[in-house]
């Protein structure tokens, strides 16, 4: 397998203590430093941070020049990026023209950028790849596994392709993300309030990534602008929320989808169904199992359905699924440090396996 490839983790957050857990675990990767964003975490043990139960010698810093000066072969990037996006394209964009390649987990959108940032962003991006031949990748499980190879593999079998629908259908009150939660979401809030992700054309910037992509696999082209529809319902009663109770009368639950069309026809979409609480809107659709998971539906000849569940081993639906975005962009460390430069998407990655983990 040669030499380790040396890894730093940028942030030790919920989902970056499961990256650094899967960096450990991972014989191809060495970890070599974590970046921290808050005094208080400068200095302190990472086997701490990220609730390891033991010390590994490695001390978290706020020094961003220090690590990028230990020449890593890569930085796994796992910094909320959801309400800071531009600044986090500029960190990203920097590690590359540093010669350092990334993995991260946001911003969503550069999963397949074209149509949300400005062309010049984007060839400054691959004018860094091809001077460094360093790599950026974005990914994880929704947006990413969930709605890019999961459904694209599916339409291997397909025979006449209708519409390919991609759905998350989960209950968010065991996800600890007060910010995504309360001012994105809007859940816990007044009918009245208008959260950001609601207005016109967010939508199509946070998951238009995954509709273009899966176009791009299955060589369409969507009209532009992408349609979008949002229904809001208030809480029937009050429920607990780990990111803040939710009172009846409240957000609830939300039911959005993302419409790529071809001639006023619906070919891909992406449906979200988030609950706050499992008995809230039972009529909406349900997952195949426990609190949450990911649906695949394609429409045409044959017909297909395929349910992605999961859970943690010691937590539930909304734990599982920081631990599987944390993997999916550990998992392709050494498929994105092998990649030619600039931007590398799902559909430039060779198959990313989870090898090296079965357990001994």
């Amino acid at each position: 397998m040669g030499e380790p490839l040396k890894v730093v983790v940028w942030s030790t957050g919920t989902i970056g203590r499961h990256a650094i857990a899967g960096i450990l675990a991972h014989p191809a990767l060495e970890l070599v430093g974590v970046w921290v964003s808050s005094a208080a975490k400068d200095g302190k043990d990472v086997g701490e941070l990220a609730e390891l139960g033991r010390e590994i010698g490695i001390r978290a810093t706020t020094d961003r020049d220090a690590l990028v000066a230990l020449k890593p072969d890569a930085i796994v990037h796992t910094a909320m990026a959801d309400d800071r996006v531009f600044e986090c394209i500029e960190d990203l964009f920097g590690f590359v023209e540093a010669g350092i390649n990334v993995s991260s987990s946001g911003p969503v959108l550069l999963q397949w950028p074209e149509h949300i940032l400005p062309p010049e962003m984007l060839e400054r991006l691959a004018e860094a790849g091809r001077r460094t031949g360093a790599s950026l990748h974005v990914n994880g499980i929704d947006p990413g596994f969930a709605n890019d190879i999961l459904p694209l593999s599916l339409t291997s079998l397909s025979q006449r392709i209708d519409e390919v629908r991609v759905m998350e259908i989960a209950d968010y009150s065991t996800y600890y993300q007060p910010v995504v939660m309360g001012d994105m979401f809007g859940f816990g809030r007044p009918m009245d309030y208008k959260p950001f992700l609601w207005e016109p054309g967010v939508l199509s910037m946070a998951w238009g990534s995954v509709v273009r992509q899966i176009a791009a696999g299955l060589d369409i082209v969507l009209d532009e602008p992408l349609t979008e529809w949002v229904d809001q319902r208030p809480a029937e009663f009050d429920t607990d929320s780990v990111s803040g109770d939710v009172k009846a009368g409240t957000r609830g639950s939300v039911r959005f989808e993302l419409r790529g069309r071809v001639d006023g026809v619906d070919r891909v979409v992406v449906e979200h169904v988030t609950r706050t609480h499992p008995d809230q809107m039972p009529d909406w659709p349900q997952p195949a199992e426990g609190g949450g998971g990911y649906r695949v539906i394609i429409k045409g000849e044959p017909f297909m359905q395929c349910d992605l569940t999961h859970h943690g081993e010691h937590g539930d639906h909304n734990v599982s699924g920081m631990i599987t975005t944390a993997q999916r962009i550990v998992n392709a460390v050494p498929a994105v440090v092998a990649a030619p430069g600039g931007l590398v998407t799902a559909l430039d990655l060779p198959l990313v396996t989870g090898r090296g983990l079965v357990s001994r």
